[in-house]
C-alpha cells in the first residue's frame, strides 16, 4: 500500500483541532466565514481537510488572534494574498463553449 504524501492526505476535525490549538465549532463557524476554507465531506459526513486548507486554517488564526483582525479584516487580507479560484457559472460555460468549438475545429482539420 503506497502511502500519501501531505499534500494528499486528508484530516480529521479532530486532528486539524490539535494541529491549530482551536474547538472545532471555531473552524465549522470560520467556514462559513472565509470561502476558500471548504473541506470535503465523507459518505458519513466527517469534514475532511487538505494540507492546504490547514494551512489556511492556521493563517486565518494568526490573522485574528496574533496580529487582531477582526473576521472582515482577515477575510480581505486572505482574497488579496490567495483569491479564490472557485469558477462561476459562466465561465464553466464559456470554457465548456471553446472545448466545443476546438473540438469542432479538429474535426475539419482531420477531414482534409
Amino acid at each position: 500500500m503506497s502511502e500519501l504524501s501531505d499534500d494528499e492526505r486528508l484530516y480529521k476535525i479532530g486532528e486539524v483541532c490539535r494541529m491549530a490549538d482551536v474547538q472545532p465549532y471555531v473552524l465549522r463557524y470560520w467556514e462559513t466565514e472565509f470561502p476558500s476554507l471548504a473541506p470535503n465531506k465523507s459518505g458519513g459526513g466527517q469534514r475532511l481537510y487538505t494540507r492546504r486548507e490547514i494551512d489556511i486554517i492556521l493563517k486565518i488564526k494568526q490573522l485574528l488572534y496574533s496580529e487582531g483582525f477582526t473576521i472582515a479584516g482577515a477575510k480581505k487580507k486572505l482574497e488579496i494574498e490567495e483569491p479564490v479560484a472557485a469558477p462561476s457559472k459562466d465561465v464553466n460555460k464559456a470554457l465548456r463553449q471553446v472545448k466545443e468549438e476546438l473540438t469542432a475545429i479538429l474535426r475539419m482539420l482531420d477531414d482534409r
